[in-house]
């Protein structure tokens, strides 16, 4: 019969005393205090591992763990054991998982995601994104693991920077978080996106928009666009609108004298334009594709889209719009929705927003802005345009309308 040992005592702890070489004084069910000639006192847990072969745990130094802590975590050790796991297997395992977890900050993942995306932007939008991030959200929220991060963390972050009246800017950080977190469900480190359920929470601006599909229906579009029996200058023209997202009208009264195809520019004369400055839209390969196919067609008038009772006339405001609706597309969406829609779906990919605006040829906020010249950020917008009109023909079975 194994010999009863008696508890020990936080006096005994206490007192005892070193000695010439390690002392052991037990406190059962293998937990012991370890006295080493030096005089610092250790906590031990000596146990059978699963397999049949000795285990030895460390359980700290006394007094930094009291005896009652002590025989709390040999209590849980124990409980390990009785399940066949081995505590100190489980102790390494819960070292990689905490090393991995704070390995995987917020601020960490978020400036790892800002390098893979800087190629893509401007020197200045790159770094008005980084500074916004660290201003905004890393002081509030960077040090935590990305999966403790939840949705009333962000919503704290966010209710913030809108407290001080800077709704666009919330509004921005909003999706540059959610843009993050997504990055980081994507590399493995994350399993859901809180940001994602906070959509709309942002305070609007109320503003009266044009119907515009969403993104999701993309795809059932193009597929109808594909199926609808219009003239095949019509369908080249809706497009054409899709891929430069122009204001309807500058579409319509285009003319061929306009397009510059090798370097792949369509230049609009300030006259034809809403703000009375020429606009350059740069032609995307699929663009230069559609006016290949279009100059048989209407290549010996002036307009690329005459109107089939006169030449001289562009096609009515309305060709469009009808066919929109003839699709089902009646008050979901119209031909000026490609602005909204194309604006959206580029600021959730996270271009540059002043390039954006300026390739929608918007208004300039300041007289600085206004003072820049009329190819402004033009190498990006190049850029941007391509990935616009490849983005759209993934959604598509067919990328280019046959005649």
């Amino acid at each position: 019969m194994p010999k009863k040992i008696a508890p020990l005592t936080d006096v005994q702890c206490r007192t005892v005393k070193p000695a010439n070489k390690d002392l052991s004084l037990f406190d059962g069910n293998g937990l012991f205090l370890l006295i080493k000639a030096n005089g610092s006192k250790l906590w031990r847990f000596k146990y059978t591992r699963p397999n049949g072969k000795a285990g030895m745990l460390s359980f700290g130094e006394y007094p930094v763990t009291g005896l009652a802590d002590a025989r709390k975590k040999r209590d849980a050790a124990r409980e390990l054991l009785a399940t066949g796991t081995d505590p100190s297997d489980q102790r390494k395992q819960d070292k990689i998982g905490n090393q991995e977890k704070f390995a995987n900050t917020f601020e960490i993942i978020a400036r790892e995601w800002h390098k893979t995306k800087r190629a893509r932007w401007s020197d200045d939008h790159a770094d008005r994104i980084l500074d916004s991030l660290e201003k905004d959200v890393f002081a509030e929220m960077g040090k935590l693991p990305v999966t403790e991060i939840s949705a009333p963390i962000i919503l704290r972050v966010i209710k913030k920077i809108e407290k001080r009246g800077a709704v666009e800017t919330a509004a921005r950080v909003l999706q540059r978080i959610s843009a993050v977190i997504r990055y980081a469900i994507q590399t493995g480190r994350a399993f859901n996106n809180p940001a994602a359920d906070l959509v709309g929470v942002v305070s609007a601006v109320k503003v009266e928009h044009r119907p515009a599909m969403p993104r999701s229906e993309l795809p059932e579009f193009f597929r109808r666009l594909e199926a609808e029996p219009l003239h095949i200058q019509n369908k080249l023209a809706m497009h054409l609108l899709a891929y430069t997202f122009v204001r309807p009208g500058e579409l319509r009264g285009a003319r061929w004298e306009e397009f510059d195809l090798e370097r792949a520019e369509w230049r609009i004369p300030a006259e034809r334009m809403k703000m009375r400055n020429e606009h350059i839209v740069p032609l995307s390969r699929q663009s230069l594709a559609l006016l290949e196919q279009l100059r048989p067609l209407t290549g010996r008038f002036s307009l690329l889209f005459p109107a089939q009772t006169d030449a001289n006339k562009p096609i009515s405001e309305n060709t469009l719009g009808y066919a929109l609706g003839r699709m089902g597309y009646k008050g979901i969406h119209c031909p000026h929705g490609f602005r909204a829609l194309a604006s959206t779906i580029l600021n959730e990919e996270n271009f540059d927003p002043d390039v954006i605006e300026r390739q929608l040829a918007h208004a300039p906020r300041d007289k600085i802005r206004a003072a820049y010249h009329r190819a402004q950020y033009l190498d990006e917008r190049r850029t941007m345009m391509q990935w616009w009109a490849d983005y759209l023909d993934t959604l598509k079975k067919n990328p280019c309308p046959r005649l």
